[in-house]
């Protein structure tokens, strides 16, 4: 038994990538659009600057019911958006809103998805959903940047803001040394590296996922 468990932790651990760690190359993140269950359009562009997270759960699920209190926390930062969507809860769509506010959900928006099976699923705009809860986090840029499979975990989000802030900063923060006079003034052009993760975890790739 002991020697299952380590196994399993083993290959937990391995799920756990660094950005420095990925070598994939990213692809850009779709301009997803959804109506959440007030018949409002949501779009990704409309969060510009702030981080977005979609956050995939079924009524059912019982660690989508644990994590909900670290949702609203989230949610409540200015700098934070949370878009919870349903998916797999049958065709009554007043499931949806009745276990929201049962769960007292207090997200940016709910979105009743349908099924997986539908081929205009939500999930289809964002990345894979193979079990519930699963969250994609985007960055005030508008790139997915992290993948997490199962319940949302506080310190992790915060930890990996924090990080991505440091590294923008002293990216942004970076300058040449002046020209010594009468030398040749060189056109200089900046770029922002380029993401470390791609937008959607595809097979055998790799990610940074919690």
């Amino acid at each position: 038994m002991r020697k299952l468990l380590g196994v399993l932790l083993v290959g937990i651990a391995a799920l756990v990538v660094s950005p420095a760690q990925a070598n994939e190359s990213p692809t850009k993140a779709i301009n997803f659009e959804f109506t959440d269950i007030h018949g409002k359009k949501l779009k990704l562009s409309d969060f510009k600057g702030k981080w977005v997270m979609v956050n995939f759960w079924a009524p059912w699920c019982p660690l989508c019911r644990v994590e909900v209190p670290t949702l609203n926390e989230l949610n409540k930062r200015k700098d934070f958006v949370v878009i919870g969507v349903a998916l797999d809860y049958g065709p009554d769509e007043n499931l949806v809103r009745e276990t929201a506010m049962r769960q007292n959900k207090e997200l940016h928006a709910i979105v009743a998805g349908g099924s997986r099976r539908n081929p205009d699923s939500p999930f289809r705009q964002v990345g894979p959903v193979d079990f519930y809860p699963t969250s994609y986090i985007y960055d005030p840029d508008g790139e997915i940047v992290m993948f997490i499979p199962g319940q949302v975990r506080m310190n992790r989000v915060l930890a990996f803001m924090d990080d991505y802030k440091t590294k923008n900063t002293q990216f942004a923060e970076t300058k040449l040394p002046e020209p010594a006079p009468n030398s040749a003034i060189k056109e200089v052009t900046y770029s922002k590296p380029k993401s470390v993760t791609p937008a959607k975890p595809a097979r055998n790739s790799k990610t940074v996922t919690y």
